[in-house]
């Protein structure tokens, strides 16, 4: 029987980090209150910012820190981390709300963008930052992300200035597990998916992946997204510098939400990678428990292998549902691409992706792709290891729950 998994031992750096948070906590406990009205007071940077706040923040706010209290079993930096999401995504929801009182709804009409998705761990990252590289598109980077308003209100020098300082934070994560950059690599100038700009009205499937959030996440099944979604499209339009690049976006969790997603930016080309069940689902367990252990003192295997397996189904079997309703279908165009193929022949993927978005490929292909491999060889930062048994997955069991995908 194959052994659970189990967090690689803390550096010396991540231990005086953690301990310099729980001394922290035990001398003001106050500041580690997962308290929705100290968390919205301490959001509100100007007095009419509650009302500014996105429509559905109070809901979201309320079950985000409910169920990071009662499911999260959090350390203190875990704590910490998620009061600092919390005030973030709130700030941002109002001064988006500021920045179009001032601005109006966007003036240039956007080309609609190329949003990469599918099951974690499917190639979505390496093909999303391989098109950022084509001068003719464009993706965003975390600080954009976090803070679009910001950006969008500063000079191309204050910009790039603003992005290199966001490099500590990487650092930051990189200290705290080492072993992350070999899962997911990040950095001020890597783009990111965009589950990190969006949620300002806390509902947002992206905080689930480094947080136990149980209970959270049941509730968000049942929640309307597309208010979140037509949010994001307004952090994406304030980004956007009409010079006539189109976006590429990217994140898995958009797999759960495509009505919203091509209800927000109609004529999209949505492409969707799949990969074999089992790797996914296990490739994503141990990327959700890596980024968990950072969080938690209590991360178990099993339970993590447990939520993935069933968050999977539900995002996958929500797919085939809105993908099969016509009206849907026919507000954007879907192109499958199976991992294996990506991997082995990415010239090809990448063709098919502009021929979609009725864009021509570069000049070179074979060179473009090239180029950014020399770039980014694929296991820099070392090999991601992983099994289903691992975090109790039988591969069977995983096979006959996800047999609706196959045609």
């Amino acid at each position: 029987m194959s052994e659970l998994w189990q967090p690689a031992p803390r550096t010396a750096e991540a231990k005086a980090a953690h301990a310099a948070a729980e001394a922290d906590r035990s001398a003001r406990p106050e500041r580690y209150r997962l308290d929705p009205e100290t968390v919205a007071s301490a959001a509100a940077k100007h007095p009419d910012d509650l009302e500014r706040f996105a429509p559905g923040w109070r809901a979201g706010l309320e079950r985000y820190l409910g169920s990071a209290a009662e499911d999260g079993r959090l350390n203190a930096l875990g704590t910490r981390m998620v009061l600092g999401t919390a005030v973030g995504r709130l700030r941002a929801g109002a001064a988006m709300a500021r920045f179009r009182e001032r601005s109006g709804p966007a003036s240039a009409e956007m080309a609609p963008p190329i949003v990469i998705t599918g099951g974690w761990r499917t190639g979505t990252t390496f093909l999303f930052r391989l098109l950022a590289t084509d001068p003719r598109l464009r993706a965003p980077l975390p600080a954009e992300l976090t803070d679009p308003v910001r950006v969008a209100s500063m000079t191309e020098a204050e910009r790039e200035s603003f992005i290199d300082a966001a490099a500590a934070a990487h650092e930051v994560l990189h200290v705290l597990n080492p072993d992350l950059r070999a899962i997911h690599d990040s950095g001020p100038r890597l783009p990111e998916e965009c589950v990190l700009g969006m949620g300002t009205d806390l509902h947002n499937w992206g905080f689930t992946s480094t947080t136990r959030l149980d209970s959270y996440a049941r509730w968000l099944a049942d929640e309307d997204l597309s208010g979140t979604y037509e949010r994001y499209r307004h952090a994406i339009e304030a980004l956007d510098r009409a010079d006539g690049r189109r976006w590429v976006l990217k994140a898995p969790a958009h797999t759960a939400e495509l009505d919203h997603l091509v209800g927000a930016f109609p004529g999209a080309v949505v492409v969707h990678l799949h990969r074999d069940i089992v790797d996914t689902v296990a490739s994503g367990a141990s990327l959700f428990a890596t980024f968990r252990s950072m969080y938690s003192d209590e991360v178990d295997a099993a339970d993590v292998g447990r939520f993935q397996r069933d968050q999977t189904e539900l995002w996958f079997r929500r797919a085939v549902q809105v993908r099969a309703t016509e009206g849907v279908a026919a507000q954007a165009t879907f192109l499958d691409i199976e991992y294996r193929s990506l991997i082995d022949d990415p010239v090809a993927a990448i063709t098919h992706i502009y021929a979609a978005a009725d864009m021509e490929p570069p000049p070179d292909p074979a060179r473009f792709v090239a180029h950014y491999q020399a770039a980014r060889p694929r296991h820099a930062h070392g090999a991601h290891r992983y099994t289903a048994a691992s975090f109790g997955l039988d591969e069977q069991d995983l096979r006959e729950r996800f047999a609706f995908q196959v045609s």
